[in-house]
């Protein structure tokens, strides 16, 4: 079993190194020729030694431009072969990699640019206008460099915007030149990342995360790979799973990552073929995509032998006995908390699932040990059956479900999941510049997750629900706050309401918002619609508004989302929608 000990724990860290961009060196140095990156949307594939060669020379050339340690650059680009190149060059120079939703303009955009007040900005042709529209809004004036696709492309263009003459340019083509890695080094509790969360009481937060909590983030999924897998990736780099989970993962485990703009139910497994995929993650959304495709005789005949889903889904031994899955990993993953709990779902026997010829990676028998060894469970497909279940808690992490008063509830009583780090940079800090959220989700030594969960009597986590007003909507996480924050920038709207109803589609929401017009203005629900469509990504937009002359409201003046919920879901029942 694991020596759960400060020293046995960072002993464990250390084994395979601590620090990612260390990870990276060490596989160029041993391993130079091996493939780590393929960008299926072009067909590049860069080698280990490639890639480090040119994240080098981005170190170096933002050292000559003036990026010190510490400071921060934000990216804000769609392609994520420039993003990854940026992102590790940018933790080569000591900087704090900062990704922005590409999916974001106007207020949303000015919000988070603000305050991240970045020292540099990354962004690619098509997103350029967006940047620019926003830039007599920013409080400094960072340098902008523009993401330059070469000829043949995907994303080539001849031509593009100017930058804003108010925010100095730095040409890609500069950024790109041979140039030799500055001297920097960097603590294993030095931020490595400031990562945006919505907030359901306020403004977006951004979670400053040191440099260990990759390691912890990623250190369950990786101990189930070897040099011959192939991860899968079709997730943005601006969240942790994308970026961290996937492709950081990676450089650890010496193996390939292939990436591709964004999930596509018609190509995914031509994609798995095309690098003879093993592993991927799958949120919940994407399950009934691939699932509702017709069925034929060949689904096993794939590579894909571990799968990450995220929450678990009730007919997970369903979808591994289609598609020929091995073993099925589920647990929690959060941009604050990290990986505290995990489980392993064998949901075949050896032979079972990917066919033997096809079968690459750790054997069914070398999982089980592992896994055991760290004091993780290693169940059979056929005895779970809850939906949500999270496993057992990280030898790196303390778990409790919490009630309001932080006591531990009973076994079988919902409450606030909250984890507590055994070792000092497991967790970040705290939200950028935002003392008295840091101190809420913090009291009395617990990080509270803002999610419910039950544990039950054999020790097992299971996930219940959100707390508060968040909103799951294809693989995104939002808050009302954001959405009725932007609702209510109309000219016409004097208040709104939003909150979320089940979705038709896997483990979805579907967002509502009632909104109440200003006295004496017109105001219909297409104009609702078409501002919302103008104003926020289309993840975040009401899926049904209805426009009301009050809302229902506590006698502290507080809204009750629950009256307006049970309204909507009886108004569409009769609808037989």
């Amino acid at each position: 079993m694991t020596d759960t000990t400060q020293a046995g724990l960072t002993a464990l860290l250390r084994a395979d190194g601590e620090l990612v961009t260390e990870r990276l060196d060490h596989w160029a140095a041993t391993a130079g020729d091996r493939p780590f990156f393929h960008y299926g949307e072009d067909g590049i594939t860069l080698t280990y030694a490639e890639f480090a060669r040119r994240t080098d020379a981005i170190a170096g050339n933002l050292a000559a431009h003036g990026i010190a340690k510490g400071d921060r650059v934000s990216v804000f680009c769609a392609n994520p072969f420039a993003s990854a190149l940026m992102m590790f060059g940018i933790w080569k120079a000591g900087a704090v990699y900062c990704p922005v939703n590409f999916a974001y303009t106007g207020h949303l955009l000015t919000y988070q640019l603000r305050d991240t007040a970045p020292a540099m900005v990354v962004t690619d042709p098509a997103l350029l206008p967006a940047l620019n529209a926003v830039a007599d809004d920013l409080d400094g004036a960072p340098t902008v460099a523009v993401y330059a696709p070469p000829a043949g492309a995907h994303d080539h263009v001849a031509t593009r915007e100017d930058v804003s003459p108010r925010l100095p340019e730095l040409a890609w083509a500069e950024l790109q030149a041979p140039a030799e890695r500055p001297p920097v080094t960097v603590e294993f509790d030095d931020p490595a990342n400031i990562i945006y969360t919505s907030g359901t009481t306020g403004p977006a937060k951004g979670v400053v995360q040191p440099y260990r909590w990759l390691a912890q983030y990623t250190f369950n999924l990786r101990r189930a790979l070897t040099t011959d897998d192939v991860i899968y990736n079709d997730l943005p780099l601006y969240h942790v799973g994308g970026a961290i989970a996937n492709i950081a993962r990676a450089a650890w485990a010496g193996c390939e990552v292939a990436v591709w703009n964004r999930f596509s139910s018609g190509d995914f497994w031509r994609r798995i073929a095309s690098r003879g995929a093993t592993t991927a993650i799958l949120l919940d959304v994407m399950i009934p995509w691939l699932m509702n495709a017709p069925a034929g005789e060949d689904d096993r005949r794939n590579t894909l032998n571990k799968v990450h889903m995220q929450p678990l889904p009730a007919h997970h031994a369903e979808v591994a006995k289609r598609f020929g899955i091995d073993f099925v990993t589920a647990g929690f993953g959060q941009t604050e908390s990290g990986a505290p709990l995990a489980v392993v779902i064998e949901e075949t026997e050896a032979g079972g699932g990917t066919p033997p010829e096809l079968y690459r990676g750790r054997s069914h028998a070398e999982i089980r040990e592992l896994t055991t060894a760290l004091g993780m469970p290693v169940l059979r497909g056929d005895e779970v059956r809850h939906k949500g279940l999270m496993g057992l808690p990280s030898p790196f992490l303390e778990v409790a479900v919490l009630d309001e008063h932080d006591r531990y509830c009973a076994d079988g009583e919902p409450g606030q999941l909250a984890v507590r780090p055994r070792l000092p940079g497991l967790v970040p800090a705290g939200y950028l510049g935002k003392p008295e959220a840091t101190v809420a989700a913090t009291r009395n030594l617990w990080f509270h997750t803002g999610d419910a969960a039950v544990r039950g009597a054999d020790g097992m986590f299971c996930f219940v629900d959100r707390l508060g007003d968040r909103i799951r909507v294809r693989g995104e996480n939002l808050s009302s706050f954001q959405v009725e924050e932007i609702l209510n920038r109309h000219p016409a709207v004097q208040l709104s309401a939003v909150f979320s109803i089940p979705s038709r589609e896997g483990g979805e929401d579907d967002v509502v918002a009632y909104v109440v017009s200003g006295d004496g203005k017109v105001l219909t629900e297409q104009d609702v619609h078409e501002f919302a469509a103008g104003a926020m990504p289309k993840y975040m937009r009401p899926r049904h508004v209805r426009i009301v002359p009050d809302l229902p409201r506590t006698p502290t003046n507080k809204v009750e989302k629950y009256r307006l919920r049970a309204r909507i879901l009886d108004e569409l029942k009769e609808e037989g929608r």
